[in-house]
């Protein structure tokens, strides 16, 4: 292995542990002291604690386990690997925190801890996310069925995520507790996207005008941005149709969409998220 990929590697490991930890902080510090079953194996284990009593990380390794060793040949050896480096980590940060050095619980007030309890674990699975591996349980469930029976991952996981609210409501025999595990689960969904992500500060614009090339210039002179002038025609192919392509700052959106008006009220542009932006210029 040459440097450039053993750096790669170690840069992943770090990831990988370090979201453990801070998953595992979320569900001993704040999930499972308050009843809240986040999705997931995580949840599951939660859940099954209560019933069984058994410590939460060794239930985590028994339901991963055999998800593991079945996943293999869908996922990937070297992905299969980080991947049960993440459970077992997860699982002796866990056990280590909640069974041997008690660590506190930060709040037993069910908001704050859904709240906080989800920004863990999604900050958590993120960083495992980004160290190329999964966290395992529904994402492992997901990747076979996808591969075996063409089954969408998200629905896969939903399914899973519900599956276990609806058990937390049985066990904890409290349906607002389900409610909360939900509005956790939301969080760490939002949270994964924040870290693989992150802040999603510039939107792109989309704009068509009958005067384009002036208002390119006008856009480049007064807001000092570049963008690309994308040629084109209409659906029925008769007219040509031109459209400027922007990268800018939500910041300034107002701006540029008071800028537009102004020199042309009759322009149309179309205003859209960017998740993710590569390179300095579009």
């Amino acid at each position: 292995m040459n440097t450039k990929k053993l750096k790669n590697e170690l840069k992943n490991y770090f990831f990988i542990l370090s979201g453990s930890l801070v998953l595992a902080i979320g569900v001993v510090g704040f999930l499972a002291p308050n009843k809240i079953a986040t999705g997931g194996t995580s949840g599951l284990a939660i859940v099954l604690n209560y019933m069984s009593n058994i410590p939460i990380g060794m239930l985590l390794l028994v339901l991963n386990a055999p998800l593991l060793l079945i996943s293999v040949k869908y996922i990937g050896k070297r992905f299969a690997f980080r991947t049960m480096i993440s459970i077992v980590s997860l699982a002796i940060y866990i056990d280590f925190l909640r069974e041997i050095i008690h660590f506190p619980v930060l709040s037993d007030h069910t908001l704050l801890a859904t709240i906080y309890g989800g920004l863990c674990v999604g900050s958590g699975i993120g960083l495992i996310f980004k160290g190329d591996a999964s966290a395992g349980g529904g994402a492992i469930i997901a990747r076979i069925l996808k591969d075996k029976y063409h089954f969408k991952p998200g629905t896969v996981i939903l399914t899973l995520d519900i599956f276990v609210v609806l058990l937390s409501a049985i066990v904890f025999k409290d349906l607002e507790l389900a409610l909360w595990a939900m509005l956790s689960i939301f969080v760490a969904s939002k949270f994964i996207d924040l870290v693989l992500t992150g802040r999603k500060q510039n939107k792109i614009v989309h704009i068509a005008s009958e005067d384009l090339v002036a208002l390119k210039n006008i856009i480049a002179a007064k807001m000092g941005v570049s963008g690309t002038l994308i040629e084109g025609n209409d659906l029925s192919q008769t007219n040509q149709r031109n459209i400027i392509f922007l990268s800018i700052n939500k910041n300034r959106i107002v701006t540029l969409k008071n800028l537009v008006e102004k020199h042309d009220p009759e322009a149309y542009m179309i205003v859209l998220e960017a998740t993710q932006l590569l390179g300095s210029t579009v």
